[in-house]
């Protein structure tokens, strides 16, 4: 059996089901299995949770027994996971933090990146693409924000990396700070795949223009997202840096160009490519001043991620937190009692038959929001490689 088909089974599995002759409807009684202050978790949400996973691993490129091994690891902290976010969602409520302009302009910069004018097929494709409703996206866009914002003001603002520890990594790891000469650069291509003459000379003088706005001083991320038909426009036109020899020959001008310096409309095959040069870095031993900051990163990155954990874990000693026998939170505060103890005061939780094919639907796929100490990096294919 395929793996796929493994997952989306999985999503049923011990789900009782009472069918109706009369309207072919039917009700699911779901399976509470734990309880954090006054919100549950259910059985269903961590089965929907455990396809989700399978899907975010394909779409990092995970295949095959790498896929398996990665997959099966990442279960036992699915209750965990549940568990983590109620409990900053909790937080971030109780801190009074308030995300709402932040999920609006989120919504909006997605609008256009993806290019669809129109509000209501906006809606629409983020419903085919999420499998959630647009409301119910952008409740989990707010989660996930708010989320971040607890972790920012609890546990990030309050880890310092010494400048000592920076200067001591620096000089231990001098090797690793060795650079090769590069250019940084962003795109803006103007497609004129499928024009006629007309359309070409007229995707010229969009080129032209872009072209004289960011001269003038336009942020050109945003000219990118707002008008660059390559795929790194939701990235800004993003390009990354190049290596001498790595560029098509058509884009050798830009290492006679300095930092800020925009480059005019060149004809490539399937279009006009206008590019920024970032950033140019000499060959050499790059100083302590220049990479300060990535270093900075590199040790911060190990210190974050306990932190956070036992964030979490005094979140749990102060909430009331029951599971029921048979699941684990992997995460438990020690020695805390989180012993069910009243499951014959609780009442099965049922939804409809139609609510069950949407939460099956529920695919997430813009995997935009980082979890609380990840990241994730979105890459694009571009003419100028």
């Amino acid at each position: 059996m395929q793996l796929k088909a493994v997952f989306l089974a999985a999503a049923f599995t011990g789900i009782a089901l009472a069918a109706s002759n009369a309207n072919n409807s039917f009700t699911v009684v779901d399976e509470i299995v734990a309880k954090v202050n006054g919100d549950i978790i259910t059985k269903t949400e961590l089965e929907k949770s455990l396809h989700d996973a399978a899907e975010t691993l394909q779409h990092q490129g995970y295949k095959g027994e790498q896929l398996e091994k990665a997959y099966q690891a990442g279960q036992k902290d699915l209750l965990r996971n549940q568990i983590d976010q109620l409990l900053l969602v909790q937080r971030a409520k109780d801190m009074d933090i308030k995300v709402d302009p932040e999920v609006s302009k989120y919504m909006a910069d997605l609008q256009r990146q993806e290019k669809v004018a129109d509000p209501d097929k906006f809606h629409e494709m983020v419903r085919q693409q999420s499998g959630m409703s647009y409301e119910d996206f952008m409740q989990e866009v707010k989660k996930n924000m708010m989320t971040r914002a607890v972790i920012g003001q609890e546990v990030a603002r309050n880890i310092n990396i010494p400048q000592k520890d920076i200067e001591a990594y620096y000089n231990a790891h001098k090797s690793e700070y060795v650079r090769d000469e590069k250019v940084y650069l962003r795109e803006i291509m103007v497609s004129t795949d499928g024009k006629d003459a007309a359309g070409i000379k007229a995707a010229e003088r969009k080129a032209n223009d872009l072209y004289q706005r960011a001269s003038k001083g336009e942020r050109f991320a945003d000219l990118a997202k707002d008008n660059s038909d390559a795929a790194t426009s939701a990235q800004g036109g993003d390009l990354g840096g190049y290596k001498k020899g790595e560029l098509a020959s058509a884009f050798q001008e830009v290492w006679a160009m300095k930092p800020g310096e925009v480059a005019k409309p060149i004809r490539i095959e399937h279009g006009f490519e206008i590019l920024k040069v970032e950033e140019h870095t000499t060959a050499g031993q790059a100083s302590l001043a220049d990479v300060q900051d990535e270093v900075r990163e590199k040790l911060y990155e190990p210190k974050i991620q306990p932190k956070i954990r036992e964030y979490l874990t005094s979140l749990r000693k102060s909430a009331f937190l029951e599971i029921k026998p048979g699941y684990k939170d992997s995460g438990a505060a020690p020695g805390m009692n989180t012993a069910w103890k009243d499951p014959a005061q609780l009442k099965p939780e049922t939804v409809t038959k139609a609510e069950v094919l949407e939460k099956k639907r529920h695919k997430r796929l813009f995997w935009l929001i980082p979890i609380p100490g990840t990241q994730e990096t979105v890459t694009g294919k571009s003419s100028s490689r």
